[in-house]
C-alpha cells in the first residue's frame, strides 16, 4: 500500500538553534522559517482532547522534500513527548501532503496505523486538519497525514520557492513574514 510521495520529514530535536545551526552550516540547508509557538487547535492525544502542546517549529526546503525541526517546550502530552521520554531524538516521523486527507486517513487506518494525535494547524481553518499515526515496528516512525489546501498550502509553497537557488543568506527566518503576504 503506498500513501503518495513523503513530502515531509519531521525531526524532533532537544535544542532548535542548535539543529538550525545544523542543517544550515553542515548540511547546507536553508532558509528555515521559524516560528516560537506552532498554533494547533482541536488537538486530539490517542483519541481524547487533550492541550495542545507549545512547541517550536522550523521549515526548509531540501530538493523535494520538506525538513520539519520541533522542540516541544512543555509537558503537554505529545507524541514528540513520548519520542523525547524514550531519550530519542532524530527523525520522528514522515509526513504525506493531500487534499483528500478524509481518504488518505481511512487508507492508513486501514493498514492497522493507529492514530496518536490529531488536530488542525496554523490558522486552525477547516482545510488544515492533520493527524499522526503509528504502525509499531523495529524504527517506531510516525507517519502524518497533513491536509494541504488553502493558507497551508501557501505557506508550503513559499517554504519550497525560497529554497530554490538559496544563496546562504538570511538563513533562519521568521515565520510570519509568508503567513501574513
Amino acid at each position: 500500500m503506498s500513501f503518495g510521495t513523503i513530502r515531509q520529514l519531521g525531526f524532533v530535536v532537544p535544542d532548535l538553534e542548535q539543529a538550525l545551526r545544523h542543517w544550515v552550516e553542515r548540511l547546507g540547508v536553508g532558509p528555515f522559517f521559524h516560528v516560537g509557538h506552532q498554533p494547533v487547535n482541536d488537538f486530539t492525544f490517542r483519541g481524547e482532547p487533550s492541550p495542545a502542546p507549545h512547541f517550536s517549529v522550523a521549515l526548509a526546503q531540501a530538493g523535494p522534500v520538506q525538513i520539519e525541526l520541533i522542540q516541544q517546550h512543555d509537558d503537554a502530552p505529545s507524541a514528540f513527548l513520548e519520542f523525547t521520554r524514550e531519550g530519542r531524538e532524530g527523525l520522528q516521523h514522515v509526513a504525506y501532503w493531500t487534499t483528500s486527507f478524509d481518504d488518505l486517513t481511512a487508507s492508513v487506518l486501514g493498514t492497522g496505523h493507529v492514530e496518536v494525535q490529531a488536530g488542525r494547524s496554523g490558522s486552525g481553518a477547516p482545510d488544515e486538519r492533520f493527524a499522526y499515526f503509528e504502525a509499531g515496528g523495529p524504527q517506531g516512525t510516525i507517519v502524518e497525514v497533513s491536509e494541504v489546501s488553502g493558507r497551508k498550502k501557501a505557506l508550503f509553497e513559499a517554504v519550497a520557492a525560497a529554497g530554490t537557488d538559496w544563496d546562504g543568506t538570511d538563513p533562519v527566518r521568521d515565520m510570519t513574514s509568508l503567513v501574513t503576504r
